[in-house]
């Protein structure tokens, strides 16, 4: 029984390691050349296992459409690559933006929001006592939305008090809005 030096094996390894390597970095190079720039957007190589090459797609449309072309794709990146390919798998898994190119939504501050009224601390303070009723509770409801609505500007289809910000949007409040939209929609 021989034994190798622990300097022999990762010798080994790192040369198998590197033999892997090399086609899938070779393909990333070569990529967007072959498949195309608008391609190449909603594509992202993966990785190749046992000469089939994985390919994660922006949509699973993209996916079924390249799904077609891959006898092209293949015989094209073959044409580059030191060890050739078998197969090309096209799926929506393992799509993801890298962190430079993902987008966040802004966040919109409370105060910016067209149906924003003002601070809630100058409203009456929403603590019911435990012996409180739900009429006297709704009555006190009732009362801080009317005191929070007084000088707002009325809607001018059903003259409710309106945000301002609804009313530059929308021109109407968001009630009639939405009653519009499903309207328009149910015809």
């Amino acid at each position: 029984m021989s034994f190798k030096s622990v300097n022999d094996i990762l010798g080994v390894l790192e040369k198998q390691a590197k033999w892997q390597e090399q086609p899938f970095q070779c393909l990333l190079q070569c990529w967007a050349e072959v498949v195309g720039v608008v391609v190449a957007a909603h594509t992202r190589p993966l990785s190749i296992q046992r000469d089939v090459l994985r390919v994660a797609t922006s949509s699973a449309a993209w996916a079924q459409n390249l799904t077609f072309k891959r006898q092209t794709l293949i015989l094209k990146l073959n044409e580059k690559l030191p060890t050739p390919l078998g197969d090309i798998r096209f799926s929506t898994a393992g799509w993801q933006s890298p962190p430079e190119e993902r987008k966040q939504q802004p966040s919109i501050l409370p105060h910016e929001h067209p149906s924003y009224l003002g601070d809630a601390s100058s409203s009456p303070q929403n603590v019911t006592p435990p012996e409180m009723n739900a009429k006297a509770a709704f009555g006190r409801w009732a009362k801080a939305k009317q005191v929070r609505s007084h000088g707002l500007p009325l809607c001018p289809q059903c003259e409710s008090p309106t945000p301002p910000g609804e009313l530059q949007r929308w021109r109407v409040c968001s009630f009639c809005a939405a009653k519009e939209l499903s309207s328009s929609f149910q015809r």
